[in-house]
């Protein structure tokens, strides 16, 4: 079904087709719940809800679908919790909640997701905190946490997320500080953190991410420093610092990143200098450092840079 405005309920019949795979039911703006019968698609695959605005809740018989590997409640703007039950759905590998704006809290059960792969929450306005059952999830590779804007935390427990190679808390205008226990997140590749207006400072753990390969911080505008673990990063490719207003000063360390290939320090309006250190960066391709206001010179060390290609002044 594709826009069904006018629905406003299934037959409870529907438990009857024992063939049935694919259910999609996008833009039936109108349904308000779904018949407990639906627990018994066994075979069931994947269900699709997307922008049904009043659909509230989901029945408890939701975790019988044992085959169900993706669900996709995006724009379900109405929905405010999810039944325990969703814990037993154990081949579901994506769960898409995005844009559902007055979803509260996820169970605990969650964590008992062990296929999960792909964990889907951005824009949900009103999440304010993620259970620690999350670090259970041992396949999840992606965690789209952005324009959670209630959002102030993470749990210790994310650090357990062997598998996750993708955070994304872009526009987390409310994180204040992350665990000590990110550091742990062996196989990230990619941390985007771009406009966390209220995040400081990054823990010195940061230095033990030895996948990162991309870490957007641009926007972080009360962020003053950056820790110096940060030249442990042998793996890092991308740097992005635009317009951390707050920030004083790089650590000398930033010269380690020797896979390090573009660095946009733009709009970095109180950074004093360009350090020494800059020099040693081997694989440094693009350097950007339009409206550095406040400098003066640049470092002799900078014609070291033999994999150069772009500098914006």
């Amino acid at each position: 079904m594709w826009g069904c405005s006018s629905l406003q309920e299934l037959p409870t019949s529907i438990g009857q087709l024992s063939a049935l795979q694919n259910l999609n039911l996008s833009n039936c703006s109108s349904l308000q719940e779904l018949p407990t019968s639906i627990g018994q698609l066994t075979p069931f695959q994947n269900l699709d809800l997307i922008s049904c605005s009043s659909l509230q809740e989901l029945p408890t018989s939701i975790g019988q679908l044992n085959a169900l590997q993706e669900l996709n409640m995006s724009k379900c703007s109405s929905l405010q919790k999810l039944p325990t039950s969703i814990g037993q759905l154990n081949a579901l590998q994506e769960f898409n909640m995005s844009k559902c704006s007055s979803l509260q809290k996820l169970p605990t059960s969650i964590g008992q997701l062990s296929a999960f792969q792909i964990l889907d929450l951005k824009y949900c306005l009103s999440l304010q905190e993620l259970p620690t059952s999350i670090g259970q999830l041992s396949a999840l590779q992606n965690l789209d946490l952005e324009f959670c804007s209630s959002l102030q935390e993470l749990p210790t427990s994310i650090g357990q997320l062997n598998a996750l190679q993708e955070l994304n808390m872009s526009k987390c205008s409310n994180l204040r500080e992350l665990p000590t226990s990110i550091g742990q997140l062996s196989a990230l590749q990619n941390l985007y953190l771009n406009n966390c207006s209220s995040l400081q400072e990054l823990p010195t753990s940061i230095g033990q991410l030895g996948a990162l390969q991309n870490l957007d911080l641009k926007d972080c505008s009360s962020l003053q420093e950056l820790p110096t673990s940060i030249g442990q990063l042998s793996a890092l490719q991308n740097l992005d610092l635009k317009d951390c207003s707050s920030l004083q000063e790089l650590p000398t360390s930033i010269g380690q990143l020797s896979a390090l290939q573009n660095l946009d320090l733009k709009y970095c309006l109180n950074l004093q200098e360009l350090l020494t250190s800059i020099g040693q960066l081997s694989a440094l391709q693009n350097l950007d450092l339009k409206y550095y206001l406040n400098l003066q010179e640049l470092p002799t060390s900078i014609g070291q840079l033999s994999a150069f290609q772009n500098f914006h002044l």
